[in-house]
């Protein structure tokens, strides 16, 4: 295995890290905390899981310079996802979906492929968009966790790293 293929293997790794984490999490949720919402101006908590769900997907699509059409009926289809098992299930999809582009990318693509979602004006390489999307994916876990804290749920550090 050489240093690129070492790189994306880790990579790869810490994102299924962080869609197993979610999954744990998402199965403690109960009912009747879905609405919750910190503050007017953020997601409730069902609004924040289905955008985490979602962003194998999504960011998937946009590195592959899909238009903003096709885009909005993937975040539709994912914020009409309800249940936990459901979530579950399309989170799991997309991730492999994700992580199967990812490998099949020659080292050469991998390295110098640009792309760009149709929002942006500045094309990345493919390595670009997977160290983006690991810190996507961690960034609203972190926010998911807070807000299960703020409700009172048993979860720490462990539940993070499974």
């Amino acid at each position: 295995m050489n240093a690129v293929d070492i790189l994306r293997t880790e990579l790869l790794s810490e994102l299924a890290i962080g869609i197993r984490s979610m999954e744990g999490l998402l199965k403690k949720v109960q009912a009747e905390d879905w609405e919750y919402k910190p503050s007017d101006n953020m997601r409730s908590l069902k609004e924040l899981a289905q955008h985490i769900i979602s962003i194998p997907e999504v960011d998937l699509h946009l590195w592959l310079e899909k238009d903003q059409e096709t885009i909005e009926k993937l975040e539709a289809k994912y914020n009409n996802m309800e249940s936990a098992d459901v979530m579950i299930e399309g989170m799991n999809k997309g991730f492999k979906d994700y992580k199967d582009y990812m490998l099949s990318l020659s080292e050469e693509d991998f390295l110098t492929k640009k792309t760009k979602p149709f929002y942006l004006e500045k094309a990345e390489i493919q390595a670009h968009w997977l160290v983006e999307e690991v810190s996507h994916l961690f960034h609203h876990r972190g926010q998911f966790f807070n807000y299960m804290k703020q409700l009172g749920y048993d979860v720490n550090m462990l539940d993070l790293y499974v």
